[in-house]
């Protein structure tokens, strides 16, 4: 059975994915590495988790950041929290290395990719049993993840159009018959 991802992109031809199932990465630490990397072009990505592997950059941790302690790093991003972590990282290193391998097999234009989509999603969690005092046992489990990632090739910008007079006419016509509506509703409700 193929893969599914959660998300299909806009134009395949120009697109290419990658996924790693049940890798065992903690899952917590793998949703705030891919939510720093989403939207980076493929160059930024490899060169910004390199960073964070030797502690020159960190991860900003936005949701799950309780007990997780400040950096000055993490102003970068607009928050106080941040991590290293080192597995997670790896693991969204070793997916777009594989996610670059299946670009440049399709013949893509390596330059021009940006990671337009990446997630991760809580796999089924490992089960081990801890032994506590007093004869009790407690659950020790694992929180493994899916990832999933799609590169795109960067399209280009529409051009403008050049011709001003008729985008002038469908800004303003709107407008008017909004207001023009408002006049007659508000004209209604005092007479």
């Amino acid at each position: 059975m193929p893969a599914r991802y959660s998300i299909e992109p806009a134009n395949p031809t120009k697109s290419t994915k990658a996924r790693g199932s049940d890798l065992r990465v903690h899952y917590k630490n793998s949703r705030e590495t891919v939510a720093a990397v989403r939207g980076m072009t493929l160059k930024r990505a490899k060169q910004y988790l390199n960073a964070v592997l030797q502690h020159k950059e960190c991860v900003p941790f936005t949701i799950h950041k309780r007990g997780t302690g400040r950096t000055a790093q993490a102003r970068q991003w607009g928050v106080t929290q941040g991590r290293w972590p080192k597995r997670a990282v790896q693991a969204v290193i070793d997916l777009l290395a594989n996610a670059e391998a299946n670009a440049e097999t399709k013949g893509l234009d390596i330059d021009s990719l940006v990671v337009s989509h990446i997630a991760a999603h809580q796999a089924q969690r490992g089960r081990r049993r801890t032994y506590r005092a007093h004869g009790r046992i407690n659950p020790f489990m694992s929180s493994p993840t899916h990832l999933e990632l799609i590169l795109s090739e960067k399209e280009a910008p529409v051009p403008k159009s050049t011709t001003e007079q008729s985008g002038e006419a469908n800004k303003t016509r709107p407008k008017l018959r909004r207001n023009q509506k408002r006049i007659n509703n508000a004209s209604k409700i005092f007479n």
